[in-house]
């Protein structure tokens, strides 16, 4: 009797390798299948940006915070960078100033991933959201 069936290698790194005698077309979809699923389940986390000048009014730099907050509310990392344009460049403590307020007013979702640093004319800093703090809420 000839079934359409397949011998089928389900573990070969076991001793001895285990196999089966199935459909080999089934077999593929439902690995194919169990894979979609488990990517659909992982959550890919990305690096947002925010760009800023050292003279950005207060009231924009609020609204850029409150959009960080919602990236890192998503599980997202967030890049601040502070670019300099001309003679700006030698007040660099404006920038470092915008950078620590962003980093205490975001202090109850995000941690410092990656500490202020200067990258020829921009000054960045990278936020990542805080899993202790967001699993406490």
């Amino acid at each position: 009797m000839d079934r359409e069936l397949d011998l089928v290698e389900i573990a070969p790194q076991a001793n001895p390798p285990v196999c089966k005698i199935i459909d080999f077309g089934k077999f593929k979809y439902e690995q194919q299948k169990r894979d979609k699923t488990q990517r659909k389940s992982q959550h890919q986390q990305q690096l947002k940006e925010v760009r800023l000048h050292p003279r950005t009014d207060e009231h924009d730099v609020d609204f850029k915070t409150r959009h960080a907050r919602e990236f890192l509310g998503e599980g997202h990392k967030v890049k601040f960078t502070v670019v300099f344009r001309g003679r700006e460049i030698t007040h660099q403590e404006f920038g470092r100033q915008l950078l620590q307020g962003i980093i205490d007013s975001l202090v109850e979702d995000a941690k410092v991933d990656q500490p202020i640093r200067i990258d020829g004319r921009n000054m960045s800093m990278i936020l990542a959201p805080d899993s202790k703090k967001k699993k406490s809420v």
